[in-house]
């Protein structure tokens, strides 16, 4: 297995993407901290699931914009693991607006899930990575802070951030052996891109723009996460991973 011995923290991942992600790293061996913030039920059945794999996994709740409760999930993955090697930062959601008529709360709320979220969630874990002398940093992204989206400036501005701030955490954290890269993600089928995906005129808007011309599946980014996860990515870092189908480059 590829992840034996390591443990993970992936957040937001009582379910959608984060789900699949903890799900893969448990199959290659890695025990993983699930994270929520509302979902409690479903991230205590992912802790079942993943034990039921032979693995260790305890849920927490926090809300990653809020750096007492980022610090103590980190602490409790190093208490119950006995150490931490990869972070996957992926909790979010989205609070759409057009420009003109996007409040000051929306954009606050995006910006702190997507990118301060990221900035707190490494700061806390770099500590125990400058300990071991290892790490990995996985950010996820998006097409849309590649080529920006209607109506979600907060969203695309956040997810362009991330992209400079992987970049930048590579270059500070290179000294203790961690890598840092991000993975772009297009339109994955979750409850998040259930609308794009039912409704008819946008799913045909979109569906024009992704080369392989359907919506990405568990199986078609997890992969990627293991891949970045494991030591076969021990000399990649500062790099950015489009898995969306070509969506990115349209």
């Amino acid at each position: 297995m590829r992840l034996a011995g390591r443990a993970a923290v992936v957040t937001g991942s009582s379910r959608g993407v984060g789900r699949n992600i903890a799900l893969a790293y448990a199959k290659e061996g890695a025990d993983v901290l699930v994270n929520y913030t509302s979902s409690e039920g479903p991230a205590l059945e992912l802790v079942d699931h993943i034990k039921g794999l032979g693995r260790k996994s305890v849920a927490v709740k926090a809300d990653v914009a809020v750096k007492a409760e980022v610090e103590n999930m980190m602490d409790t993955a190093k208490q119950e693991f006995g150490r931490l090697d990869i972070v996957v930062n992926n909790a979010g959601f989205t609070r759409p607006a057009m420009l003109m008529k996007m409040t000051e709360e929306q954009w606050d709320a995006v910006v702190d899930a997507h990118l301060k979220g990221p900035f707190l969630c490494v700061q806390a874990a770099s500590k125990y990575f400058k300990e071991q002398q290892y790490g990995k940093v996985i950010n996820v992204s998006s097409v849309a802070g590649l080529v920006g989206t209607v109506g979600q400036v907060n969203y695309s501005a956040a997810k362009g951030g991330v992209l400079s701030f992987t970049k930048s955490v590579a270059r500070e954290l290179a000294r203790y052996n961690v890598c840092a890269n991000v993975i772009s993600l297009g339109i994955v089928e979750t409850d998040m891109t259930e609308k794009i995906r039912k409704d008819e005129k946008l799913r045909e808007i979109y569906m024009n723009r992704i080369l392989m011309k359907r919506f990405g599946t568990a199986d078609d980014i997890s992969p990627a996460f293991v891949f970045l996860a494991s030591t076969e990515s021990d000399y990649v870092t500062g790099q950015v991973l489009c898995v969306d189908g070509g969506y990115g480059m349209t």
